[in-house]
């Protein structure tokens, strides 16, 4: 609680600092103030009534997204193939993952990448951060002008996708946004009802010399999931037959009908700088800026049934109410140097608080399950980035130099611009850090899911490289070695529990994407290629995996004021042992008994563009009647029939 009031003191302390900046100016003041100043405090000329000119207007590329790392990109209203790709639940492209049945339900991952800069263990439940906000998700904005996005998707039954989002520049200086995602939908299936909620707040702020930078934000966020188990073995028959009389999906009887889970997550993020030494004109001085980093997360997963249920094995009590949280505080103070000639150069100090676990103890048998694990750590680490002519060379490395748990990360980079048009690019990443929290304590009120486990660290060195072609496309290569990997499977009880291998597992990965046009007609592939050595049924990735769209795309009427988009993009996937989806953990556990893939996913879509407004529909999955119902998303998890879907994205810039 102490934590909590010291963060909300320090935000208050920055909204302060704005606040008495410079006192309001009376309109007759402001009018004459404007008068005497060609630019306003956004760097705009004051708007001539008699004229409306192109000058006058601000550009796209002044309204600026800026990223946790300070990557800067600009709002982007166009309408492309890579858009269709990402009007989805996640926003993101979904290449790698295949979505449950109902949008708000979990993914399966067809593909993994084990590039981390993380030493903490993360929080379990994994199977429902797909949409949740990381840090790293949250953006900052710079807009001349008030920006409004809106965005609507329809659902499965009685629902729809909802997303609003809002910044504005008070001043040249400070900046906020304000965002909120909201999901409901039925579902097809019986017991499959999703609710889910992001909201996030966002602010950065620079004094008038730019010594002082101050950017913060929040995120509330919660996913409800009604959970059915999937379908029996005994009903699997009548759904890969296609009988007319289960084609209303709604008529299958689940495995169970009265379990929920619930994740709930909090974060209060503040990072704030200041520069003591400032390059001054055409001076070429180093610059020397010390910073700190304050952030608060919270977060909590939730299964409750109201009966017991024999898939799970016996109980403690005939109603399951199992909760896990986690509190973790984080304080760093840093410092960079920043050269012409030397580059960039970073190093910090960190400490890091953290409380996860039950409010009771488990014995079983005698044996006394833990309900929390509790400790700190002290963190050190350092970046170093510098660009020689054409080489970009980019380095970070962390670790855990005290506390209760030991960890490191080292990634490295180098870049080279063979032109405007070609550049190539190798890395490394090696990590060395704790499984997450589902693995080593866990307990529940059905007796097999209790467990306290002191695994080893899993080690990761990842190679990449990476080579971009405007003309020719693009490809990827990366070459993984992961020793003490962790993993759920079932047990000899065929009860879900957690194992780590002593094998040395091996795991490549080919991707190569690029568009041909033709006219007005264009072919865009992504095709991967991966295999797993030396680790096979731990961890387990379909070999092939590809995504063709071939579309149309022209302007139409006068002054091209309809820009229209429409083809067919084929999904497919190789047949694998597929991962099975555990509700109670919220996790996927390894299963190699069933093969799962080899189905066609076939999409009609037709996308328009007016003005800032783009609009789409899809009939997804359109051959699912003609090419075999034999598409699950997981063991006992059918994939979605057929369904035609409309959304809007509409921009507004006042």
């Amino acid at each position: 609680m102490v934590r909590l009031i010291c963060l909300l003191i320090l935000f208050s302390m920055v909204g302060l600092l704005y606040a008495q900046e410079k006192p309001l100016l009376k309109k007759k003041e402001l009018l004459e103030k404007r008068l005497n100043n060609p630019n306003d405090s956004l760097g705009r000329k004051p708007r001539d009534r008699k004229s409306n000119t192109k000058e006058n207007k601000a550009k796209i590329e002044q309204y600026l997204i800026i990223s946790r790392e300070f990557d800067t990109t600009y709002v982007d209203t166009t309408l492309s193939i890579l858009k269709e790709y990402k009007f989805n639940y996640l926003r993101k492209d979904d290449f790698d993952v295949l979505p449950f049945q109902n949008i708000g339900q979990t993914y399966n991952s067809l593909s993994y990448n084990f590039s981390s800069l993380e030493l903490n263990p993360s929080f379990g439940a994994r199977a429902k951060h797909f949409n949740f906000k990381e840090i790293d998700d949250v953006n900052y904005y710079r807009v001349p002008t008030p920006l409004t996005e809106l965005m609507f998707k329809t659902a499965f039954e009685q629902g729809q996708l909802l997303e609003s989002f809002f910044t504005v520049n008070t001043s040249e200086r400070f900046n906020f946004s304000i965002a909120y995602k909201g999901l409901r939908s039925l579902g097809k299936y019986q017991h499959t009802l999703t609710s889910t909620g992001n909201f996030s707040f966002t602010t950065n702020y620079q004094t008038k010399n730019k010594r002082y930078n101050m950017r913060g934000h929040i995120v509330m966020q919660d996913t409800y999931n009604d959970e059915n188990g999937g379908i029996s073995d005994e009903d699997l028959e009548d759904f890969e037959s296609g009988n007319p009389e289960f084609i209303d999906r709604s008529v299958f009887d689940p495995l169970f009908e009265d379990a929920e889970n619930e994740l709930r997550g909090k974060r209060f993020h503040l990072d704030h700088s200041y520069t003591l030494l400032k390059q001054i004109d055409s001076i070429k001085k180093p610059l020397l800026t010390l910073g700190n980093i304050v952030s608060f997360k919270d977060k909590y997963y939730q299964f409750k049934q109201t009966s017991q249920n024999d898939l799970f094995g016996e109980s403690f009590n005939s109603r399951i109410n199992d909760k896990v949280k986690l509190e973790d505080f984080y304080i760093e103070g840093n410092a960079k140097l920043k050269h012409k000639n030397l580059g960039l150069l970073k190093a910090f100090l960190g400490y890091n608080d953290y409380n996860y676990g039950y409010d009771k103890l488990v014995i079983i048998e005698g044996n006394t399950i833990t309900n929390r694990i509790i400790g700190n750590t002290i963190i050190a680490g350092g970046e170093y980035k510098n660009q020689i002519g054409k080489f970009l060379i980019h380095g970070k490395f962390g670790i855990n130099v005290s506390g209760d748990r030991d960890a490191n990360y080292l990634n490295g980079t180098a870049s080279y611009i063979i032109s405007d048009d070609y550049n190539f690019q190798l890395g490394i990443n090696i990590n060395s850090k704790t499984p997450n929290y589902n693995y080593l304590l866990y307990q529940s009120d059905y007796i097999n899911y209790n467990w306290q486990n002191n695994f080893d660290n899993v080690q990761s060195k990842q190679f990449n490289a990476l080579f971009n072609s405007n003309k020719y496309g693009n490809l990827s290569l990366d070459y993984t070695t992961i020793n003490n990997y962790t993993y759920f499977s079932k047990n000899d009880q065929d009860l879900v529990k957690p194992f780590q291998t002593d094998k040395t597992i091996n795991y490549v990965r080919l991707k190569f994407n690029n568009e041909i046009k033709f006219g007005k007609f264009a072919l865009n592939n992504t095709i991967r290629y991966q295999k797993v050595l030396d680790g096979e049924g731990v961890l387990n990735v379909p070999e092939i995996s590809t995504r063709n769209t071939i579309y149309y795309a022209n302007h139409f009427f006068e002054k091209k004021a309809l820009y229209l988009q429409t083809g067919i993009t084929f999904n497919y996937f190789s047949s694998y042992s597929m991962d099975a989806y555990d509700p109670l953990l919220a996790e996927f556990y390894t299963q190699n008994q069933k093969e799962i893939g080899s189905f066609p996913r076939l999409d009609f879509f037709i996308n328009a563009k007016v003005r800032q407004t783009r609009i789409f529909l899809k009939a997804e999955h359109f051959n699912s009647s003609f090419t075999g119902y034999s598409f699950y998303s997981a063991p006992n998890y059918p994939y979605r029939d057929f369904v035609v879907r409309f959304g809007i994205v509409w921009n507004f810039f006042l």
